[in-house]
């Protein structure tokens, strides 16, 4: 929906808060039409919408409604009616607010008057919240509560780690070339049943096969009871005795934040990646090199399914902090990175480059360019994906997979010619 189409002599502006919100309508001409408190509930969502329709609201003729969040009951109820809902940043109005009053002093009616005049004037300046499908906002809902899942979790193992540290190196050594290092299985296990290092000491070959299997190792058991073993048997550094048990309590506190931030996870990775296999974008998005049904997750989340949020490349790939910003003033003009962003997008496009580099040689080739070019390495990465977020775009607006030919013409045709070589 174009924003001439939501273009309407009334506008509304809403104060939110966690029990009542401020309600405010002004014309076009910014005399105020209404002022009134609702509730946060059913009957207060009721009594927005008849007074919105008291005032003109319509189907087809809609009164756009400026808030400053874009979540909650309330958002939803609006967005669910088809309204044009507006997300204003609060630091927004409270620029606008000095606008109409030197005073510093906050009040939630005028902020409700200053939100609705915000769209009377720079309407054009702001962006409706878009128009994205029920299964889509649930994606969002699953990979962002991942993506905290997996931060929680990486939060947690840090803070064992730094635990360990302080009186039991052995665990650490013994997990330290392990893919997962204390978030595995086997690490966890074993650090339960031995929480420290003078009862890790006592751990037998055949106990330590045994809390092997019971983490779900099915082979190399033996050796790596083995292995676990030598390590421990080692000679370190201990704290004093009833410091070490002290300590080993602690541990045993944060193993259990451990386990359940790991729970968490994978309980969330599994929940995300079964809905998104369910959208019908995601065909498109797993045909990319270097994402699949979680990652591709994170990035649907992100962009949604409103064909119409995003009218050119370039607009996503700012959206995304992939595309350079350039500061000029004078004879000064600086290309930089892109610091305003969607940084969950962001973090995600990064983890796509890297990815990618061993799933696709062209992008293995316009990476290494990039660097030859004199490209940092973040650097490289980012135009990589900024790439990507292109082609992106497009095969989701025409429906396409990806084709590496037509992705990466050039490396193609180098290949052509060095076989015909």
């Amino acid at each position: 929906m174009e924003i001439t189409e939501l273009m309407t002599p009334v506008f509304c502006g809403v104060d939110w808060a966690e029990d009542h919100h401020d309600i405010a309508l002004v014309d076009a001409g910014g005399k105020q039409l209404a002022k009134v408190r609702i509730t946060d509930d059913a009957a207060g969502f009721g009594q927005l919408t008849a007074l919105l329709t008291e005032h003109g609201d319509s189907e087809g003729a809609p009164i756009p409604v400026a808030i400053e969040t874009s979540r909650g009951l309330l958002v939803a109820c609006l967005r669910a009616t088809g309204r044009p809902v507006f997300a204003i940043n609060p630091l927004a109005v409270a620029r606008y607010r000095d606008r109409h009053s030197v005073a510093r002093k906050k009040s939630d009616a005028v902020d409700a008057a200053a939100l609705a005049n915000i769209l009377r004037t720079d309407m054009a300046a702001h962006r409706p919240l878009p128009a994205d499908s029920e299964l889509v906002q649930a994606i969002a809902v699953l990979a962002r509560a991942q993506q905290d899942a997996v931060w929680d979790r990486g939060q947690a193992h840090n803070k064992l780690r730094s635990q360990l540290r302080e009186f039991y190196p052995a665990i650490l050594e013994a997990f330290a070339q392990h893919k997962h290092g204390l978030c595995s299985r086997e690490a966890r296990t074993i650090l339960a049943a031995a929480p420290t290092p003078t009862m890790a000491a006592t751990l037998t070959r055949r106990r330590l096969q045994a809390l092997l299997k019971q983490a779900g190792r099915v082979r190399g058991i033996q050796a790596e009871a083995d292995r676990i073993h030598e390590v421990f048997q080692r000679d370190y550094l201990h704290q004093l005795p009833q410091v070490e048990a002290a300590l080993g309590q602690q541990t045993s506190a944060l193993l259990r934040q451990l386990n359940t931030a790991c729970h968490n996870a994978d309980q969330l990775e599994e929940a995300t990646a079964q809905t998104f296999d369910d959208h019908p974008d995601a065909p498109v998005i797993r045909s990319f090199p270097g994402l699949g049904s979680l990652t591709g997750a994170r990035v649907l989340a992100e962009i949604g399914d409103d064909r119409s949020r995003f009218a050119t490349a370039g607009s996503l790939k700012a959206y995304a902090g992939s595309a350079p910003v350039t500061r000029a003033s004078g004879k000064s003009c600086v290309v930089m990175s892109r610091r305003v962003k969607n940084q969950r997008l962001a973090a995600v496009g990064y983890v796509w480059a890297f990815v990618s580099l061993t799933r696709s040689p062209g992008a293995r080739a316009h990476y290494d360019r990039r660097r030859k070019a004199g490209d940092r390495h973040v650097a490289a990465q980012r135009n990589l994906f900024n790439r990507f977020m292109g082609m992106l775009f497009h095969c989701l607006q025409h429906g396409h997979a990806y084709d590496e030919a037509t992705a990466f013409p050039h490396q193609q045709s180098a290949q052509l010619s060095a076989e015909a070589a």
